[in-house]
């Protein structure tokens, strides 16, 4: 049964901005998820899924519908040795998991191909949404299938990796998002104490390491974990800079001779290569703590996140949103592009 909802959904969000829910539903088990979804479906409700908050912009508005809050918990292999003899490991997640716990259980136990995700907020359900990705890893790399519930087909449905169309930050689930709501999560991780080859640059030095090689899980964890704060991208409830959600902007991907002189770029072998969206920002003018006073700014450690300094609204948010966005556009020529889900706004 639905009940009234929490006074605002800023107490439920990373950036902690977003007004009143209609009603809230807490959702513990999978049948209890399912059932609460399906109801509101019935109902002809409007319906917001929401794991751990930390991807979303809602209105200051709030939601009129009902919220389902996804608090399943989980975590199973069949196989916890970490003897690299043994192969690997299937572990599949409850959507209610927080992310982070289950890097910290996979590194634990010696599961390989999490570890440079480490730090990231949300809860596991979110992953394959997103394709959430950092410092060379992705969760496609690692997602053997995702069992959904599909609102239109009303029944419980699994997806393979490959028919889970994922791309950068994209995936059948983000293109139709109305549709599906993500119930668990497989992964098939190989066992061992080393990690994946390192793939991205500044991950490498910091663990003294080349491009291609290995290091122990641990020490992978903890440098990303360092990297991120530095970032201000792990969560910490004393600093602002880390009352954002995440990357604000996704790394816009054009054609190659559109990429601009000095821009970082990475050619994806089809004629477009991806620059980087902090690089643009920075340089349309719009540096770190941009800009410097009043209720919102960029971080101070981070061109990509856009941040409450603590008495900001949804409103003043999509402002400074929207001056960068311009700002890049007539600088450069290209638009950036929203990472985080919009309830209730657009950009």
């Amino acid at each position: 049964m639905a009940e009234p909802g929490p006074a605002r959904l800023a107490e439920h969000t990373t950036l902690r901005l977003g007004g009143p829910a209609k009603a809230w539903v807490s959702a513990t088990t999978e049948a209890e998820l399912i059932e609460a979804v399906a109801a509101a479906d019935a109902a002809g409700e409007r319906l917001l899924v929401l794991g751990g908050g930390s991807n979303l912009v809602v209105a200051d508005a709030g939601f009129d519908g009902t919220v389902v809050e996804v608090g399943t918990r989980g975590i199973t292999s069949d196989h916890d040795d970490p003897d690299p003899t043994c192969g690997g490991a299937m572990v599949t997640v409850a959507a209610g998991e927080a992310w982070d716990d289950v890097v910290d259980r996979a590194v634990e136990r010696g599961w390989v191909g999490l570890e440079a995700l480490s730090g990231i907020p949300g809860s596991a359900g979110a992953t394959p949404i997103q394709n959430v990705g950092a410092y060379g890893q992705d969760v496609s790399q690692t997602i053997a299938q995702v069992r959904v519930w599909d609102r239109m087909l009303r029944g419980v449905r699994t997806f393979a990796a490959a028919e889970c169309l994922f791309g950068y930050r994209h995936s059948r689930f983000k293109a139709d998002p109305e549709r599906h709501v993500v119930l668990s999560v497989t992964f098939q991780l190989r066992l061992g104490t080393l990690s994946a080859p390192i793939a991205y640059a500044e991950l490498a030095r910091t663990l003294g390491v080349e491009i291609g090689e290995r290091a122990p899980l641990a020490d992978v964890r903890q440098a990303v974990l360092g990297l991120r704060r530095g970032k201000g991208m792990v969560l910490d409830a004393a600093d602002h800079d880390t009352w954002s959600a995440g990357s604000f902007f996704t790394n816009p991907v054009v054609p190659l001779d559109q990429v601009p002189a000095g821009a970082p770029s990475w050619p994806q072998g089809d004629g477009t290569a991806k620059t980087s969206a902090a690089w643009l920002i920075e340089h349309a003018g719009y540096g770190k703590g941009y800009p410097g006073s009043g209720p919102v700014s960029l971080s101070t450690k981070h061109t990509l996140a856009l941040t409450n300094r603590g008495e900001a609204t949804t409103a003043d948010l999509l402002a400074l949103a929207r001056e960068i966005q311009g700002g890049v556009v007539a600088r450069f020529g290209i638009e950036l592009v929203n990472e985080p889900v919009m309830v209730g706004v657009r950009l």
